[in-house]
């Protein structure tokens, strides 16, 4: 085969990544990262109240420079990039007009964030989730949680569009239909203008939208109009039938096609969600956890339908045929906070400096800016460095990782963060040392709920920015699951993972399988237990449990 191109195009909570890959080898060829400017601002979110919104202007605006990023660092002629697909967090909901464009891109709702598509991390349904479990369970008909852990989250679809209609009549009149974000920039890539015949993600729709074939799709409208006539109304403007992401949505459109400098033969995939593209990206066979590790983290595994059976898994963030390689049942779960467990904890120490460097009379403006920059930049790198000097049998700080809640297993996002066991020696490397810990016993919370429902764990594969640059939360990790973690060798998995299903869309591998073992990038390193920390974990992960039980107010 010569060399033929495809891009993944990776959407992350804070920027857009784009890579171009050789469909021959993986070899990741150039790479653009583009920052979400209004997202950086901090426009459109009030994290006191949980809200965090972006506008799709952060998201259309990133498309075009990253991707015409990697074309001219490339200088790949552009017919021979075959493909392009696209991965997003999510449940990242938007909602759009009847021609499947944003409400925010009309200048009547322009500055309105209920308008705007609503981040995973968005916390603002918390009553209306609580409000579809009770639901489900009670109303006398099928419970159409069972394939998504038997709870709904407040970071998913049906809770989140059910806040906003409530909250604002004004788009719920407006909002024709409602977009995943991996759906809505596939439908711009392609100029698609009508909702109901865009090809949408498998991957979205049955681990947040409750979409399942035995009740062929969405949940019906005697049971969504419980919660709002416009729910039931909605479901008429919505889809029945999804698409795995091997196969094409459609081809770039004349006007993206310009834009990027592309050409409208390039093939354009059905989106998908970045942890599952990263899964693909990050070589996943059956009885592998693959743990994406960013500011939360997805834990996603593959199983057969044989080995599965009529099992359903308690908890986790459901089990969808097709949602990571077709024909195999794809399983998430995560956690809420990881790397922005952390994140916290820098903004936390670090705020009130900064606004004393910031108010310095000592310092011209340049000099303040890059001293805080240098701050920012270094601080978890610091607080690591003495951490990992500090005994592990000297840990005596018990944290709980709920500082945005709790996704898996059993998602309640209304729950805290707490520590326990502070005294005059804890200073700030005890305490970083106790949130690191504290993600780990959450990751190991994971775990043993898919050992305890009959699903074997062999290997276990990090990737993302924390599995590349902290050694101390892999140690951690490897030493509170007691079990080798591998280290996906490619920065940029989910976007490797998005460039092998746009390669199979395109044809230039018959099957997502065969296009992992041509393309896939192999494993840097690897993190093994520490035995005698892994003796000493299994005491503070007990009291854990115990922490969490009494907070939880079991």
């Amino acid at each position: 085969m010569g060399d033929q191109y495809v891009i993944g195009l990776d959407y992350g909570t804070d920027s857009v990544r784009a890579v171009l890959v050789n469909a021959k080898n993986g070899e990741s060829i150039a790479s653009h990262v583009v920052l979400y400017p209004r997202w950086k601002a901090g426009k459109y979110c009030n994290p006191v109240e949980n809200q965090f919104r972006q506008h799709p202007l952060d998201h259309l605006e990133g498309l075009e420079a990253s991707v015409k990023g990697v074309m001219e660092k490339s200088k790949i002629p552009a017919s021979q990039v075959k493909a392009i697909c696209v991965d997003t967090t999510g449940s990242s909901p938007l909602p759009v007009d009847n021609k499947g464009q944003s409400l925010a891109m009309n200048p009547a709702f322009a500055e309105n964030p209920n308008a705007m598509m609503v981040l995973w991390k968005d916390h603002t349904a918390n009553k209306e989730a609580d409000e579809i479990n009770h639901i489900a369970r009670t109303w006398g008909g099928e419970d159409y949680t069972k394939y998504e852990g038997g709870i709904y989250s407040s970071e998913w679809f049906w809770s989140k569009i059910l806040h906003v209609v409530r909250e604002d009549q004004k788009v719920a009149d407006a909002g024709f239909s409602w977009m995943e974000h991996c759906d809505y920039i596939t439908a711009q890539l392609i100029g698609n203008e009508d909702p109901l015949t865009l090809k949408r993600s498998r991957c979205a729709a049955g681990h947040k939208a409750l979409w399942h074939e035995i009740w062929g799709g969405l949940p019906p409208k005697e049971f969504l109009g419980l919660f709002h006539p416009y729910l039931a109304s909605l479901r008429d403007r919505l889809y029945s039938e999804t698409f795995t992401s091997d196969n094409q949505a459609g081809k770039l459109s004349k006007n993206w096609a310009e834009r990027l400098g592309l050409t409208t033969d390039t093939v354009v995939a059905v989106g998908t969600f970045d942890a599952h593209a990263g899964a693909v990206g990050g070589e996943i066979s059956e009885n592998t956890l693959i743990k994406v590790m960013g500011t939360s983290t997805c834990d996603i595994m593959i199983t057969s339908k044989e080995n599965l059976g009529e099992n359903l898994i308690q908890g986790i963030c459901g089990q969808v045929d097709g949602s990571v390689i077709p024909g195999m049942i794809g399983l998430e779960a995560g956690q809420s906070g990881f790397g922005d467990v952390l994140a916290w904890f820098r903004e936390l120490i670090t705020k009130p400096s900064i606004d004393l460097i910031q108010k310095s009379i000592h310092l011209d403006e340049g000099q303040k800016a890059k001293l805080i920059e240098e701050v920012q930049e270094n601080l978890i790198a610091q607080l690591s460095e003495e951490a990992l000097k500090i005994p592990v049998n000297e840990s005596k700080i018990v944290a709980l990782d709920w500082i945005n809640g709790r996704r898996t297993p059993d998602a309640n996002q209304a729950l805290k963060g707490a520590i326990m066991g502070l005294n005059m020696g804890s200073d700030a490397a005890r305490v970083f040392k106790s949130l690191v810990e504290a993600i780990s016993f959450g990751s190991k919370k994971i775990v043993d709920r898919f050992e305890e429902e009959g699903v074997k764990i062999e290997t276990v594969i990090g990737m993302g920015g924390v599995a590349k640059k902290s050694k101390l939360v892999m140690q951690t990790l490897a030493d509170v699951l007691n079990m080798p973690i591998k280290v996906a060798a490619s920065d940029q998995a989910p976007a490797l993972g998005a460039a092998i299903y746009a390669a199979v869309a395109a044809g230039i591998h018959p099957d997502t399988q065969s296009a992992i073992k041509v393309m896939s990038n192999g494993f840097d390193e690897v993190y093994y237990p520490i035995p005698a920390n892994v003796q000493q974990y299994k005491m503070l992960y007990a009291e854990y449990g115990k922490f969490g039980k009494f907070v939880e107010g079991k």
